[in-house]
């Protein structure tokens, strides 16, 4: 789509923003100068591109000589008082000549056509959008001085390409972080993202819409809470697994600072709960404690007279995920939280449905650990019976591979549980044992800074041999809660020779995390490097799709069955 039709397009959707559903709230704005109109929110969204579009190409700001975030705080004001476009190009124009003034020292090198994913900076030859002498000044910019290879507010670890945020203050210490900071934090967050986004392409919705549609509820989001929410749903638009806002949990919705001992575990689309957890009996509140009429197995149908579904609707913009596999498993947790005292639940026991009470205590008093993990109890290492090994990632350590691969020498078969977070990375340790010549896994994309918005393919990641070799049959066990590295692991050992993989689709969420400071001292992240097979299929938000889809049931589930794992055993046997 033309630029100039999208910019078109963004303005006919400020009718809807700028709706009554979504005004301001009723309580006074005391920080704010101006109500926004849909003049005034289309020059913040050009403004927030423009600068932007600089902040990573112009060398007068790459090279760090320029307080980029100084220049936008002091001129905020001055350009939220123009009421038209025009005015607002000439100042943008004067301040891109200004920066032309400054002593420029770069070179330009033609990009290489062969790029994984390639820029898109047709807008700023776009005369209608942004006048003849800003797109020309910003065109000039392009095709004579090309950004160069080392970037102030950017850089990438060694070795592996991610891009490290640098020089990013999160203005933790702002006593009031007024509007000009909020609207930084979305510039700044969506301009990495443009620019440094290895998944960019991933997004379904227009990413200039995504900023054009935030302006006015950053500038008007002068409640604490307010913000972080409204960094929540910027940062959930991304669509990756990797990007929330860790630190704005507590103003996420549920809310409320309790919950029933119970986790919850969305199997095919249906919340089940999953496991009792453990409840600390040294809380004078929790004497003679009562879970209540829960039990592992049941169906939740609804909450307090709100249905599920209705709750997974209105909950899911505050909640960053590659896929809805990964973003059910991560609204399942607060399902059942709220505050402290009695609710009451719907529920669906062996085909019957049923209404029961139960009660929320606080947060502190119940001992997570283990209640969201699906893989098998007991030993790291353990012997199934009938010639099957069984090795869990979840609490493996790096110092007993080795011992491990001696020991399932002995066995027929070997079933590598990754249905959770490895305690440690064991990609090459132990896949090196478990291929015969050199194997290719994976491959990335990874970003050029001297062309930023350009990703270039690397060569192909293998697994080298080592002896001993294992030759027996390979199973791997994945589902939801298989994430980055997870996944990565999954890729590895998947191409071994005859291995399959059992389970259900995984997070999606691959790539060394790059970390991004907000203003407010807040953070989330994006994935950093693009994580492909070696054929250039693509795993984020697709997850690793298991050679054999197996779901648990609820049935299963209240009999304290591991049907993922009964369904490997199943195929060893046969």
């Amino acid at each position: 789509m033309p630029d100039l039709s999208r910019f078109v397009l963004c303005f006919i959707a400020l009718s809807f923003l700028l709706s009554p559903a979504f005004s301001e709230p009723s309580k006074e704005k005391t920080d704010l100068p101006f109500a926004l109109d849909s003049t005034r929110v289309g020059n913040l969204y050009l403004s927030g591109k423009v600068w932007g579009y600089l902040k990573y190409h112009h060398p007068a700001v790459t090279s760090g000589c320029l307080d980029w975030d100084a220049e936008l705080l002091n001129r905020l004001p001055e350009l939220l008082l123009l009421q038209d476009r025009d005015k607002l190009l000439v100042m943008l124009d004067a301040w891109v000549a200004e920066l032309d003034g400054i002593d420029q020292n770069a070179s330009c090198t033609a990009a290489a056509s062969s790029a994984a994913l390639s820029r898109d900076l047709s807008w700023i030859s776009n005369s209608a959008l942004l006048g003849h002498s800003l797109s020309t000044r910003l065109s000039t910019a392009e095709t004579s001085s090309k950004a160069p290879s080392k970037q102030h507010y950017v850089g990438q670890v060694s070795g592996v390409g991610n891009p490290i945020f640098q020089n990013e203050p999160n203005y933790e210490s702002v006593d009031k972080l007024d509007w000009r900071y909020r609207l930084l934090a979305l510039y700044r967050f969506w301009s990495i993202v443009e620019y440094w986004s290895p998944y960019r392409d991933l997004i379904d919705t227009d990413f200039d819409e995504v900023l054009l549609s935030f302006v006015a509820q950053f500038y008007s989001a002068d409640d604490p809470d307010d913000y972080a929410r409204a960094l929540m749903a910027l940062t959930a638009s991304v669509q990756d697994g990797h990007t929330n806002l860790w630190s704005g949990i507590r103003a996420r919705p549920p809310g409320g600072d309790a919950t029933s001992p119970f986790s919850v575990r969305f199997v095919a689309e249906r919340p089940v709960v999953w496991k009792r957890l453990r409840v600390s009996t040294d809380l004078p509140e929790n004497e003679g404690f009562d879970i209540g009429g829960l039990q592992p197995g049941d169906v939740l149908h609804a909450i307090d007279g709100e249905s599920i579904e209705y709750l997974v609707e209105q909950w899911s913009p505050f909640y960053g995920a590659s896929n809805r596999p990964s973003l059910l498993r991560d609204i399942s947790p607060y399902l059942l939280q709220g505050a402290a005292g009695t609710f009451r639940a719907i529920v669906e026991r062996s085909g019957e449905m049923l209404e029961i009470e139960s009660r929320r205590i606080p947060l502190r008093s119940i001992n997570r650990e283990g209640g969201f993990l699906h893989d098998r109890d007991g030993e790291t290492f353990q012997d199934l019976g009938d010639g099957i090994a069984y090795i869990k990632l979840s609490t493996i350590e790096t110092a007993d591979v080795s011992q491990y691969v001696d020991d399932v020498q002995h066995f027929d078969a070997l079933i590598i549980d990754i249905r959770g977070y490895p305690k440690s990375f064991v990609v090459y340790s132990l896949g090196q044992h478990l291929v015969s010549s050199s194997t290719p896994f994976a491959r990335f994309t990874s970003a050029d800074l001297s062309s930023p918005g350009t990703f270039y393919w690397t060569e192909p990641i293998s697994l080298e041999p080592k002896e001993p070799t294992f030759d027996g049959k390979i199973i791997i066990l994945v589902d939801e809660t298989t994430q980055s590295q997870a996944e990565y692991t999954a890729m590895a050992f998947r191409s071994a020779p005859g291995a399959i993989v059992i389970g259900s689709q995984t997070a999606g969420a691959d790539g060394n995390v790059s970390r991004i400071p907000l203003p407010g001292g807040h953070h989330t992240a994006i994935s950093g490097i693009g994580v492909f097979y070696p054929d250039k299929t693509p795993t984020q938000q697709v997850g690793i799709v298991p050679d054999i889809e197996v779901l648990p049931t609820s049935a299963g589930i209240r009999d304290g069955r591991d049907e993922v794992l009964e369904a490997a055993i199943r195929h060893v046997r046969e």
